[in-house]
């Protein structure tokens, strides 16, 4: 399985002893800290076993990074996300120059979205429950997919009022004894019902599913139904110049361009398709 490119956090031992504090008072004594190897947003991340609170994950960001931003999201969206398939935001607070917030521990491993995965369906399924527990969008104030994507898209192709994850990496889907998690809700929008499974349909293909299988396993879900070729065939190409962007900024991002070579397997697919 391939990794994504991670960001260099702080361990819990050169965290400020406030911020330490803070966790702690609420927690009570740690037993264990496993500090989070995946995932590229945030200052922090660990599971914590605690005296008090039992097992729990913690994040942190630093108020002086634009990286806080992404945890205010999830801080705010949290009590509207379906409970089934979210862990349950527990606290937050401020201290030192941290924002902090715990989660309850999502259990599971990444995904495998690979060709033959017994992963799939239980994607497909989790999908399907996020857009019907999230379409109409609940009441928050949330970046619609219209600003995110109308420099590259006609904006009334991904318009809509379902909310998003957006962020479709195998690592935010946490599967444990056939159940899903779906975590890390740092960066939604609001927009058309089918986005989310645009991206992740990309996702397959970088995984190893050819475009059309992948478009196939996409076709399964009830919100694929909803898009027209033509929104496809878009999304296709503002994604893929979207992704070689992307690719080209970084210099040290091996993920991007996968991903850039995935989008643009999708977006010849689709020309070749619509000849």
């Amino acid at each position: 399985m391939w990794t994504e490119t991670t960001l260099a956090r702080h361990l819990w031992q050169h965290l400020p002893t406030a911020v330490r504090d803070a966790i702690t008072a609420r927690s009570g004594l740690l037993d264990r800290v496993d500090h989070a190897i995946a995932g590229s947003v945030g200052d922090f991340a660990a599971t914590l076993d605690t005296s008090t609170a039992g097992r729990i994950f913690c994040k942190g960001a630093q108020l002086d990074t634009g990286r806080v931003g992404f945890l205010r999201n999830e801080i705010r969206l949290n009590r509207h996300l379906p409970a089934d398939l979210v862990p349950r935001l527990r606290w937050h607070v401020e201290a030192a120059g941290w924002l902090i917030a715990v989660f309850d521990h999502a259990p599971g491993v990444a995904a495998d979205l690979r060709p033959g995965s017994p992963d799939l369906p239980l994607i497909a399924d989790a999908l399907t429950r996020m857009a019907t527990a999230l379409t109409p969008c609940p009441p928050v104030a949330i970046q619609p997919a219209t600003a995110r994507w109308g420099r590259l898209i006609d904006p009334a192709l991904v318009d809509g009022d379902t909310l998003l994850h957006t962020d479709m990496t195998h690592n935010n889907f946490l599967i444990c004894d056939g159940r899903v998690q779906v975590v890390d809700w740092s960066m939604p929008c609001r927009g058309a019902v089918w986005l989310d499974t645009a991206r992740m349909l990309v996702r397959l293909i970088r995984a190893g599913h050819g475009p059309e299988q992948a478009e196939c396993w996409a076709a399964r879900l009830p919100a694929w139904g909803s898009v027209t070729p033509n929104a496809v065939d878009a999304f296709a190409a503002a994604l893929a110049k979207l992704s070689r962007r992307l690719r080209d900024a970084s210099t040290d991002a091996p993920h991007l361009a996968e991903m850039a070579a995935a989008s643009d397997r999708w977006l010849q697919h689709r020309l070749l398709a619509s000849r």
